[in-house]
């Protein structure tokens, strides 16, 4: 049901309804009407027929208007929802669709009154089927991510901001760069020339130009107010992985994988020096606010400060694992991260002792990016554990820490504003997320788990389900949590597989390797909800009494992974060896990644690394039909009980619900991190879903 606002916003003809949307807000602004202002903006119907007709960025807009005429609560309500909006912006451009489904997993924890009748307008409005959430599911406004980036088609590589705060650059491995503006999330230039992948860049003190250093060994040299690429700097023989730009647009330096730095003159193109003394790729590069001097990084564990005008080094400073350095804008200070977890503080003044003055601690995984404020007194810190720690270099002590879980995968990159008031942080998950630094922490709800959740299973009764996951950094133990599905809380967390080293993986431009840890990759309830089995990549399986709490037995396999099946009886702990398959099921064009089987066993269905679904007769071995939708491989799949539909979760960060017998995506929920394990309830219309942020989504299917 429609509110009257919006029933009545719907009865006018097109051209009326669309000048009302557009310029009805200002005019309660103009003539002071603010009460009725206010009344349009905490309406749903309203809001769904702006976003409809006009679009996100007008309606984000409207509360501006508002905001300014408006004090205490009714002021504050206003700003929650707007954003709300604001953070959910990236969905919306998509998929208007889920406006009600955004909101409520957003403001869902607020008790303002208008936002409370706000959410219960919007549950009865949507007249297609829908992903409702049960518990304020999203990241909520009020923390410090203004709004989330989206439009690259692969991972982000690196990022910069313009000095005023108001714009940003990013390079990406789609080979190409955006410039975005960060009042209104849009990208207002692609910048394309590149033949490999953009993983440097570096703004103009003035914000005009901007320098990019990519994996096909050139830079290039933007205007960033046309979009077009003015010059392109050659000399590198491997991929310039680092650039910094004096603040006079005078000169820049980059680092490359040939191990060598060169300064180039950014009036005639041409190379001035080219600094040699590193015996392994550069990492990172930057220059002095003089522009007298630079730092460099390397992976041959040294940093080495460089005489811009004489091509010289000054000095020479070790320091383990290096992966990222700053220089202070007096050229008196760097600041260096490391594979360590530490940050180390140096003076490089003339005549002072070349060593690390003081240790920073407090990352529990690699640092990946550090920026110094103008005033050399603070130092902001990114690292691959999703955190950005902002430090007093003067106390060693830390000011804030931001826990960048938004982002669905490891941050790549982070860039500060002149102001210290703004960040933007890019992520292999191919987003950049805008945080407010002067906010504080971000909120979490219903969380528990300190890493992916990689399975999850629902009782018979619907009460419980049960998350499995690699919980500890260490790979040492996986745990599992009994959730209760009335309350949404843990009731339990079970301990018990060992998650050990099974491999390493290349993750790097440069053959950077990764360990990959054990982790509980599925688990399964029995019918009367008393017992459940869980399998782990520690090789083991394990048979839990959920009453108890506690493992009754452990099947082991020790040998290497081989494409079998096996057969267990639970009671005897015996094992019967399936040789044969009576099908073998192809199709998919890369891994296959998730698999849920029908209760009648007529049906599976398979999701892959193509970003497919396809559903499999079971009988005849016959794919029936392929689902298409997602735009990023599938992570999860599960299926009704009554074997008509599916849910399946990807690492675009949505959840799809699926008509089984037309291969019709019905609904979707766009969540703030990839969804790693989903379960269907024998209800039919509740829904489980782990991601990998560590939050646990629970949602009811409206409007079947």
């Amino acid at each position: 049901m429609i509110t009257a606002l919006g029933e009545w916003l719907r009865e006018q003809d097109a051209e009326k309804r669309l000048h009302l949307l557009r310029h009805q807000p200002s005019y309660f602004a103009d003539v002071g009407e603010v009460e009725r202002l206010r009344a349009w903006l905490t309406d749903f119907g309203f809001l769904e027929q702006k976003l409809e007709g006009v679009g996100i960025v007008a309606l984000i807009n409207d509360f501006d208007l508002a905001l300014p005429l408006l004090s205490g609560e009714e002021q504050e309500t206003l700003s929650l929802i707007q954003q709300a909006l604001r953070l959910s912006a990236h969905v919306l451009e998509q998929d208007k669709t889920q406006l009600a489904g955004q909101l409520l997993g957003r403001l869902l924890s607020f008790e303002q009154p208008e936002i409370v009748a706000l959410l219960a307008q919007a549950k009865p409005t949507q007249e297609n089927p829908w992903f409702r959430p049960l518990t304020a599911n999203l990241t909520p406004p009020g923390g410090p991510l203004i709004r989330t980036l989206t439009g690259h088609c692969d991972s982000v590589m690196a990022v910069a901001i313009s000095a005023d705060g108001q714009w940003a650059v990013s390079g990406s491995y789609d080979n190409t760069l955006k410039v975005w503006n960060l009042a209104t999330g849009e990208a207002e230039h692609t910048l394309t020339g590149h033949s490999a992948l953009v993983q440097a860049v570096a703004i103009s003190a003035d914000g005009q130009r901007a320098v990019s250093g990519s994996g096909d060994n050139t830079l290039k040299v933007w205007n960033l107010a046309t979009g077009e690429a003015e010059r392109t700097l050659t000399g590198h023989r491997n991929q310039v992985s680092a650039v910094a730009i004096s603040a006079d647009w005078q000169r820049a330096v980059s680092g490359s994988g040939d191990k060598t730095l060169k300064v180039w003159n950014l009036v005639t193109g041409e190379v001035e020096h080219t600094l040699t003394g590193h015996s392994e790729v550069v990492i990172d590069v930057a220059i002095s606010a003089d522009g007298q001097r630079a730092v460099s990084g390397s992976w041959d564990n040294t940093l080495k400060v460089w005489n811009l005008v004489t091509g010289e080094v000054e000095h020479t400073l070790t320091s383990s694992s290096l992966t990222v350095v700053a220089i202070s804008a007096d050229g008196q200070r760097v600041v260096s991260g490391s594979h360590d977890r530490t940050l180390k503080v140096w003076n490089v003044a003339p005549g002072e002792a070349k060593q690390a003055k003081r240790t920073l601690t407090g990352h529990s995984n690699s640092v990946n990016t550090v920026v110094i404020s103008a005033d050399g007194q603070r130092a902001v810190s990114s690292s691959w554990d999703k955190t950005l720690m902002v430090w007093n270099l003067a106390t060693r002590e830390v000011e804030r820490t931001l826990n960048l879980t938004g982002h669905s995968g490891s941050i790549t990159e982070v860039a500060i504003s002149a102001d210290w008031q703004r960040a933007v942080s890019g992520s292999i998950d191919k987003t950049l997320q805008v945080w407010n630094l002067a906010t504080g922490e971000l909120e979490r709800i219903l969380t528990g788990h300190r890493r992916s959740i990689t399975a999850v299973a629902i009782s018979a009764d619907g009460q419980r389900a049960v998350s499995g996951s690699g919980d500890d950094v260490s790979g040492l133990s996986d745990d599992m949590k009994v959730w209760n599905l009335t309350t949404g809380k843990i009731e339990y967390t079970l301990k018990g597989h060992s998650g050990k080293v099974d491999y390493t993986i290349s993750t790097s431009f440069y053959g950077e390797q990764k360990i990959v840890y054990g982790s509980v990759l599925a688990v399964a309830i029995s019918a009367d909800g008393k017992k459940m089995v869980s399998g782990s990549n520690d090789r083991t399986l394990k048979v839990w009494n959920l009453v108890t709490e506690k493992v009754e037995r452990t099947f082991t396999r020790r040998q290497a992974f081989r494409r079998i099946l096996k057969m267990w009886n639970l009671a005897t702990e015996e094992s019967t060896l399936v040789e044969e398959a009576e099908h073998t099921l192809t199709g998919h064009r890369d891994f296959v990644t998730a698999v849920a089987i029908s209760d009648d066993k007529q049906r599976a269905v398979s999701g892959s690394l193509d970003e497919t679904l396809k559903v499999w007769n079971l009988v005849t071995g016959q794919n029936e039909r392929t689902l298409t939708g997602h735009s990023g491989m599938v992570t999860a799949v599960a299926i009704s009980a009554d074997g008509q539909r599916a849910v399946s979760g990807s690492e675009d960060n949505t959840l799809k619900l699926w008509n089984l017998a037309t291969g019709e995506e019905i609904a979707s929920f766009t969540a703030d991190a990839g969804p790693n394990a989903c379960a269907i309830a024998p209800d039919g219309v509740t829904v489980v879903a782990g991601d990998e942020s560590g939050r646990v989504h629970f949602l009811r299917l409206e409007g079947l």
